[in-house]
């Protein structure tokens, strides 16, 4: 059987993007702007997920790929976010994210997976 994609990478990072911003809505933290207004760099590091996934990246290799590529552009561990200054609490190993954290991998990966592809 042949495998098609049923959406572009753009349209799954799309979901993936507002999806998390809903999450984040209710767990009381303050989300990104939408996906138009996101910079060409942070949609390029979501296309960069989505494609780590289509390989097979789990949750926790999703969250170290993207702590790798956050640290390497200049990110620093902080309590609080601050996108100016590139400060991220987040910037811990997958085993140490509080749960609330951890379901933002789980919810990013399971909707790749889950617009994929059709058979």
């Amino acid at each position: 059987m042949t495998k098609i994609m049923k959406f572009s990478i753009d349209e799954i990072g799309r979901v993936c993007h507002e999806a998390n911003r809903a999450y984040c809505k209710i767990i009381g933290e303050i989300g990104d702007v939408g996906w138009d207004e996101l910079t060409e760099d942070y949609k390029e590091s979501m296309r960069v997920g989505i494609m780590e996934v289509l390989k097979g990246n789990t949750p926790e290799m999703s969250h170290e790929n993207w702590m790798k590529e956050r640290l390497e552009n200049g990110w620093m561990y902080g309590e609080k976010l601050n996108r100016e200054t590139k400060i991220h609490p987040n910037l811990v190993p997958y085993n140490e994210l509080p749960e609330k954290q951890r379901i933002k991998d789980n919810l990013f990966v399971n909707i790749v997976k889950a617009l994929e592809i059709i058979e």
